[in-house]
């Protein structure tokens, strides 16, 4: 189970929306300040709301995050299965073992 969310969905876009449509850009921590929000949150929702908007190449976007999760966790599954027919196939051989050739 996933822990629970400190800011919620809304803040965090709110957060995003104020910084990027302020002109001049305001200061992270003092913006953040201002929110109720830690400075280093506000920096990362920044970082990774420009990413998403293909401004950044430095970290991957929300889609591909998601995409690489589903892909580990199938991966997992499928090593599992692997693993099973291994052994499957590990037993049965055992047992027609001296009689096949």
């Amino acid at each position: 189970m996933a822990a629970p969310k400190k800011y919620p969905d809304e803040l965090k876009a709110r957060a995003v929306r104020l910084y990027r449509e302020s002109d001049p850009k305001p200061a992270i921590r003092k913006l953040a300040a201002q929110l109720g929000v830690h400075h280093e949150a506000l920096r990362n929702w920044i970082r990774q709301a420009e990413a998403d908007a293909g401004e950044r190449a430095d970290r991957p976007s929300t889609d591909m995050l998601a995409e690489n999760r589903a892909l580990k966790k199938r991966v997992a599954e499928l090593e599992r299965v692997n693993e099973i027919l291994r052994s499957a196939s590990a037993y049965f051989a055992s047992e027609l073992g001296p009689t096949r050739r």
